[in-house]
C-alpha cells in the first residue's frame, strides 16, 4: 500500500520540516520528493504535510504516518539485508552523554536494533570527559559527545549554543553571587559556565552538584538556582533567562560523534548514518 521510496521522502521532510533538505539528503530534486509526498497522501487518504511560505508541518495524521514509516522501512530494509545475506553483525559499544541520551535518541537506538537486529549494541551514558577518556583508552567504540564548537576531531551531528536555565518565576539579586547548578568538576557546562561569570566579574555560589542531568532539571524545578544547558534541551517547563538577568553568554557547543579508529568500522559507520542528519531535541 505504501511504497518505501515516499516513506523515505515522508520521513526526510518529516525529520527536516524542510522539502529542500529533504531533497539534499536523500539525493533527489524537490519536484521529485514533492511527488512522492502527494502520491503517499493520496494512498492514505489523509492530508500528512502542511505548509506555507514560511514553514512546514505535520498534522496528527502525518505524525502517526512518521511512526509507522519508520517501523516499516526498517522491516523492509532489514528483509532485505536477510535474504541478501548482508546482516551485519558484530559488537558495538557505544556511550552517549546523559543529557543528549534524554532526547530523541533512544528512538534511533531503537530503529537501528531493528534494522540491525545482528549487532550487539552495549550502551553507556556519563559525561563527556568521561566518555571520551573511555574511548581512548580502548572501552567504547563510539560516543556522543558534547564539545565545545571545533575542539574535538569528529562528526558533528548538531550545532547548538549553551543558554542560562531557570523557572519562569526565577529571581536573582543585583550584585548577589550567581547561584549555579553544575555537575561536578571536570564537566564542560560548568567550567564554561564559571569562566563566563568571572571574566564579566560576577561572583557565583555552587547550589546543587550532580551527576546527572536528571539530578540538574530536578534542582532546576525546585527554584535551587540556575543552569547552563544546550538551548535545543530546554524542557517547555523550563526558561532561558539570560537576557532577564544580563547573564554572560556562555559559547557554543557542538554534538559530536567520535569513533575508535581500532573498532569495527562498519558497524560504527552504520550507526553514525543513522544518527547524522536527524535533529536532536528534548523529548516530546
Amino acid at each position: 500500500m505504501f511504497e518505501p521510496a515516499q516513506l523515505r521522502s515522508f520521513l526526510a521532510v518529516a525529520e527536516t520540516l524542510s522539502f529542500t533538505k529533504a531533497a539534499d539528503r536523500l539525493g533527489l530534486a524537490q519536484p521529485t520528493i514533492s511527488q512522492h509526498i502527494r502520491k503517499l497522501e493520496t494512498a492514505a487518504k489523509r492530508v500528512l504535510i502542511t505548509r506555507d511560505t514560511r514553514d512546514v508541518r505535520l498534522t496528527d495524521n502525518g505524525d502517526a504516518m512518521a511512526g509507522f514509516a519508520r517501523n516499516i522501512l526498517a522491516a523492509h530494509d532489514a528483509a532485505a539485508r536477510y535474504f541478501s545475506g548482508s546482516a551485519m553483525r558484530g559488537r558495538l559499544r557505544f556511550g552517549t552523554a546523559d543529557d543528549l541520551a534524554i532526547t530523541g535518541l533512544p528512538r534511533i537506538l531503537r530503529e537501528f536494533r531493528q534494522i540491525y537486529p545482528q549487532i550487539n549494541l552495549e550502551l553507556t551514558v556519563g559525561q563527556s570527559d568521561q566518555l571520551y577518556r573511555k574511548l581512548n583508552a580502548g572501552q567504547l567504540d563510539l560516543v556522543f559527545v558534547k564539545w565545545v564548537a571545533g575542539a574535538k576531531d569528529g562528526t558533528v551531528v548538531q550545532h547548538d549554543s549553551f543558554s542560562w536555565v531557570g523557572l519562569e518565576q526565577t529571581s536573582l539579586e543585583p550584585g548577589a553571587p550567581v547561584p549555579l547548578i553544575a555537575y561536578p568538576s571536570p564537566s564542560l557546562s560548568r567550567k564554561l559556565a564559571i569562566d563566563a561569570l568571572e571574566a564579566h566579574g560576577r561572583t557565583w555560589r555552587i547550589t546543587c552538584t550532580t551527576r546527572q542531568i536528571s539530578g540538574v532539571l530536578a534542582a532546576v524545578r525546585a527554584g535551587i538556582g540556575v543552569a547552563v544547558m544546550p538551548s535545543s534541551l530546554v524542557p517547555e517547563d523550563l526558561k532561558i533567562i539570560t537576557r532577564r538577568f544580563d547573564l554572560p553568554p556562555v559559547g557554543d557547543v557542538d554534538f559530536t560523534l567520535i569513533r575508535n579508529p581500532l573498532a569495527n568500522a562498519e558497524v560504527i559507520d552504520a550507526l553514525t548514518q543513522s544518527i547524522v542528519g536527524r535533529t536532536i531535541n528534548r523529548q516530546g
